[in-house]
């Protein structure tokens, strides 16, 4: 007989290296704690954004009701590009990172016009210390003069030439009004999202001044002031 093979009297082989082990099941505890972890930072850098509008749009108090009304959906700053009174380029887009109160009239600047301009700029100053976190925009929709007896108080404002057909697909009027009629207030995130009743008066216009309060103290922990 042929003596044994060493080895025969060997256990069997398995491949346990085949198998998972204690460490790797580790490492993949490890990793999926840290996709977790990574997904609460990003939750917790979004939670003032979601709770800022959550509270604006969605949970009303009763009794409490908003002057503007709210844009549904809202429509994004447009690929428009504009000019500025020295006739600079500027592309609407740059506006965003700001509350914006808009108003959309010819050069020449009619009474009602004057009055949304008066309005803007009030609304503005009342802001107080908040006043940097909104622009006040003018929206000329032709190529006339603006007077020189008017151009001292737009030294704070926006002013961009941009055609009035371009306008319409973005901004839109109530049934019945034109683009000049309304002032168009514009979110941070560049979002047109409120549309303020047209022919503005001073009693009016204390209501304007309560929806931008509440707009700015709602998103306070996310939007800061300037670009």
């Amino acid at each position: 007989m042929s003596s044994a093979s060493p080895n025969d009297d060997q256990p069997l082989g398995l491949t346990v290296h085949t198998l998972p082990q204690p460490q790797d099941l580790a490492g993949g505890d490890r990793t999926r704690a840290g996709r977790w972890k990574m997904l609460a930072v990003l939750l917790v850098c979004m939670a003032p954004v979601l709770a800022s509008y959550f509270t604006f749009y969605v949970v009303r108090p009763e009794g409490r009701r908003n002057f503007g009304e709210l844009i549904t959906p809202q429509r994004a700053l447009p690929d428009l590009r504009g000019t500025s009174l020295d006739g600079k380029p500027v592309d609407l887009r740059d506006l965003k990172d700001q509350w914006l109160l808009i108003s959309v009239a010819s050069a020449t600047c009619d009474e009602q016009c004057a009055r949304h301009l008066y309005f803007q700029r009030q609304l503005r100053e009342g802001l107080g210390k908040e006043k940097e976190r909104l622009d006040w925009v003018w929206l000329v929709t032709d190529n006339a003069p603006v007077a020189e007896a008017l151009r001292p108080a737009l030294k704070d404002a926006t002013v961009i030439r941009v055609s009035a057909a371009d306008l319409t697909s973005w901004l839109e009027p109530q049934a019945g009004q034109g683009l000049p009629d309304h002032l168009y207030l514009v979110d941070p995130l560049g979002k047109w999202m409120m549309r303020f009743p047209p022919h503005l008066d001073a009693q009016s216009a204390v209501k304007v001044r309560r929806d931008l309060d509440r707009l700015l103290r709602a998103s306070v922990h996310w939007d800061k002031a300037g670009r």
